[in-house]
């Protein structure tokens, strides 16, 4: 990442505000390489966000950057993108903004498929208003609003935008860094909408409350957790047993919103011009 960091940061505006260990840097280094590697220029990239932890990536990463109303970042982006079909939009959203309040954009934008990036960084708790749970907190665990612990299940959010049309989604971890950049990567190659949830740590807000007390001991988590796609293949449901996902679950082609608009636009505008 050094070798990018003036391209790509303001370096002005460090240090960051995030909490000593807070997973949510890994993941913007994972993008920023992820860009680096394309080749990207500043001025073609626009990165969206909403408001939390995860959304404070916009003051410190140097693109064309805009912040916004909490849960709102992939309306901004999608009116964004069809006025510039021509540039690279990326949402980096958390898991209370992108799932919480923003949950019901997120389906919408994944049905229509429009060539938006979301980068979901899941921390699994609302850390910068006060360690309340969010819909991505597992079920059991202990919350600023839940002092004995969480009674709902929480999302699968790969299944969800799955489910609702997304065209490329993955999972990765901030302890698998690699793996994670390169998902990120195609994930930008991908024309339609492309999703990737990034599991990071939170040792401020969810570590310290659930056991779980350094940053270290939640990577360590990830880390014992987390199974590829191809190793679960392979394992027996006990060995399958606490674990979750990562890699790719989709990468397919449909037909992209902003193309089909466009498209049609050309063909009314035509059948004006024909009609004169």
């Amino acid at each position: 990442m050094a070798t990018h960091v003036s391209e790509y940061l303001r370096l002005d505006k460090m240090p960051h505000i995030w909490c000593p260990g807070c997973g949510t840097g890994i993941i913007l280094g994972a993008v920023v390489r992820a860009i680096a590697k394309l080749g990207y220029k500043r001025d073609d990239v626009v990165v969206v966000t909403g408001i939390g932890c995860s959304s404070r990536t916009n003051a410190i990463i140097d693109f064309n950057t805009f912040q916004t109303t909490h849960g709102r970042a992939l309306s901004f982006a999608t009116g964004f993108k069809m006025a510039r079909p021509e540039m690279k939009v990326i949402v980096i959203t958390g898991d209370g903004d992108g799932s919480g309040i923003g949950g019901n954009h997120l389906i919408h934008t994944a049905r229509r498929n429009i060539d938006i990036t979301t980068i979901l960084v899941n921390n699994g708790i609302y850390g910068m208003t006060g360690g309340q749970y969010s819909p991505l907190t597992p079920r059991g665990c202990i919350a600023s609003t839940a002092a004995t612990g969480t009674m709902e299940p929480c999302f699968d959010m790969c299944e969800l935008v799955k489910a609702a049309g997304a065209t490329y989604v993955a999972r990765g971890t901030a302890y698998h860094a690699t793996m994670l950049e390169q998902l990120i990567a195609k994930a930008l190659e991908h024309h339609g909408f492309s999703f990737v949830e990034g599991i990071a740590q939170c040792p401020i807000g969810f570590g310290r409350r659930n056991n779980q007390k350094t940053p270290v001991d939640m990577l360590n988590w990830q880390k014992d957790h987390a199974i590829t796609i191809a190793a679960a293949a392979k394992a027996s449901p006990e060995e399958l047993a606490g674990k979750f996902l990562i890699g790719e679950f989709v990468n397919k082609e449909a037909p992209e919103f902003s193309d089909v608009y466009w498209e049609a636009s050309r063909k009314a505008q035509q059948k004006v011009k024909e009609a004169r």
